[in-house]
């Protein structure tokens, strides 16, 4: 079992989650089984991704088995950018209760600071491509979302994708103060800076594409690859461990919730394999100096004024 870490509001939350971005629905309800059978106790997800009934029949399926309960485990999820109306705010958290067939999620976050045009699409491209935004404020969203803690509906709120500009202008009016601020986070985008600038204002960090999404579709030819790094090989043959596994280990020491996603059972098994090993200082310096700011996820074809990015 992964070890937790205390959040600002007192609630122990996994270290170590499976991810679920990119998670086809025809096998993700497969993925979430095994990955209970293995361990895991921590699952993020969001309305964007397309597949929150498939994930919840998953994780209902092994409930009534009887190997969990509901609040054995932690679930995270996500408002998209077309909800950041007040007036849709918890309508939209509802329609993904239901979907998952929950009463309540443990985390639910803002997906990115950034409105879209309110609709049926998730990327409202114009005629041009350029993204179709709402002039709606990331304040008067986060409001709405407070309002969802009172009503029992989850039990945590945060923020994702957020800059240390957005994050403190936030912070000055929350009255519920965000637990988390979930980025994208791998050695060659460790993010240092804004993980102990979160870390001073009390907000934990959640680490996506931990492995810096080595299979992304739109990756240039003169990208570095993680897995073909001189040091991170050596650091796996030191420690008998797969690169992979140092990577994760690698953002886990660091404090940071580590969510790497897959849907192969035998890539499941290996990322939870990182609790018997430890990295050294030097070995954390070393894959520090591999940071080359390299981001692999951010908005497309997005001129709004809050794009963190």
């Amino acid at each position: 079992m992964a070890a937790t870490i205390k959040l600002k509001n007192g609630l122990e939350m996994p270290v170590f989650g499976l991810g679920t971005w990119n998670a086809h629905s025809d096998e993700i309800t497969k993925a979430i089984e095994h990955a209970i059978d293995v361990g895991y106790r921590h699952f993020d997800c969001a309305f964007a991704y397309g597949n929150e009934k498939e994930i919840g029949i998953g994780i209902a399926n092994k409930i009534n088995e009887g190997k969990i309960k509901r609040e054995d485990i932690f679930v995270t999820n996500k408002l998209w950018n077309t909800f950041h109306s007040p007036h849709l705010v918890e309508g939209a958290l509802k329609q993904s209760l239901q979907n998952f067939g929950f009463s309540y999620f443990d985390l639910y976050l803002m997906h990115w600071p950034v409105a879209f045009k309110e609709g049926k699409e998730l990327f409202p491209a114009g005629p041009d491509g350029a993204m179709q935004c709402s002039n709606v404020n990331f304040l008067d969203t986060w409001k709405a979302m407070e309002k969802l803690v009172g009503q029992g509906l989850v039990k945590s709120i945060g923020i994702s994708n957020f800059n240390k500009r957005q994050i403190e202008t936030l912070l000055n009016v929350a009255t519920i103060r965000p637990v988390m601020n979930q980025i994208e986070c791998h050695p060659y985008l460790n993010q240092k800076d804004l993980i102990e600038f979160c870390k001073s204002k009390g907000i934990a960090i959640t680490a996506y594409c931990p492995l810096g999404s080595p299979d992304r579709s739109w990756a240039k030819v003169d990208d570095p690859k993680l897995f073909e790094e001189p040091i991170l090989k050596e650091l796996a043959k030191k420690h008998g461990k797969t690169i992979a596994q140092v990577a994760l280990k690698y953002n886990v020491q660091r404090g940071c919730v580590t969510i790497p996603k897959s849907s192969k059972k035998s890539r499941i098994e290996e990322n939870f394999d990182i609790f018997d090993f430890e990295l050294s200082a030097d070995d954390i310096a070393c894959i520090d100096t591999l940071d080359c700011n390299l981001r692999v996820c951010a908005l497309p074809r997005c001129s709004h004024p809050e794009n963190p990015f």
